[in-house]
């Protein structure tokens, strides 16, 4: 069974920095994809950032040029280093894992908390 676990959530201020770490206990495909949702209170979850295995990544619009996603293959493990965070930035932040050939994702985290104040 695949676990993923995240950590690096945390109280900060806006303009501030977070870099959060998602790790998956064994190797859940051959080639996969990992990626970065988050859910704010009373919204729906949204995607923001995925890692092809390639190494590629692909960000929301909302994140692009503050926010930058890494693998580290040998530990099965993705990072996300969040910048000039912003109070709209805060949620719940889920790690996911998917096939790189299949468009959904199979495996996914608890959650980490990220909350940004003003």
């Amino acid at each position: 069974q695949v676990q993923l676990v995240e950590s690096g959530g945390g109280l900060v201020q806006a303009g501030d920095s977070l870099r959060l770490s998602c790790v998956a206990s064994g190797r859940p495909f051959s080639y996969y994809r990992m990626a970065w949702f988050r859910q704010a209170p009373g919204k729906e979850r949204e995607f923001v950032v995925r890692v092809r295995w390639s190494g590629n990544s692909d960000y929301a619009d909302s994140v692009k040029g503050r926010f930058t996603a890494s693998r580290d293959y040998a530990k099965n493990t993705v990072y996300l280093q969040m910048n000039s965070l912003k109070p709209e930035d805060t949620a719940v932040y889920y790690c996911a894992v998917g096939n790189e050939d299949a468009d959904k994702y199979d495996y996914w985290g608890q959650g980490t908390q990220v909350t940004v104040s003003s």
